[in-house]
């Protein structure tokens, strides 16, 4: 009986990922890795750039720490993200290139709606501009992110995200 239960466990999950997993775009190399913690099966979603885009996006023109003049920034807010890979943990964890980690909770998801922005300025991000992928609150519409705490989760050149 527990090897049946653990196959249509095994079975229901296989079937979950494959509705949430982002259509396969031939020779295009993934930008995005995101995987949940909590899944033995080892649910994974690799996102191409348009895989990503194709999850809807939103623009959000604002003054960062690291920009002097409003840029416009694209990109999927994480909550659409969340809600495509069927997130409902505290948090996600981000990842860059260089290994450099942070913790993003669910409240702030809720609350301040950070994007994952892949343009700048209508322009896909390179690498040396904080691409591909650069977490981004809007600074300029909610003061109370104008500290350290959210200024370190604004995690640039993002390559993966673990749902915790």
């Amino acid at each position: 009986m527990r090897v049946l239960v653990a196959a249509a466990v095994s079975a229901m999950l296989a079937v979950g990922a494959a509705a949430y997993a982002p259509a396969a775009t031939a020779g295009a190399n993934p930008i995005l890795t995101v995987q949940d913690s909590k899944n033995a099966a080892g649910t994974r979603f690799e996102f191409t750039l348009e895989a990503l885009e194709a999850l809807g996006t939103r623009t959000v023109s604002t003054v960062t720490p690291w920009n002097a003049e409003p840029v416009a920034y694209t990109g999927v807010p994480l909550s659409r993200l969340a809600e495509h890979v069927n997130a409902t943990g505290r948090a996600m964890k981000v990842e860059a290139l260089n290994d450099y980690k942070a913790e993003i909770p669910a409240s702030d998801i809720a609350k301040y709606g950070p994007l994952l922005a892949t343009r700048r300025n209508g322009e896909p991000m390179l690498i040396r501009d904080k691409g591909p992928i650069f977490v981004i609150y809007d600074f300029g519409r909610y003061p109370e992110l104008k500290s350290e705490i959210f200024h370190s989760r604004s995690v640039w050149q993002v390559k993966s995200i673990t749902l915790e």
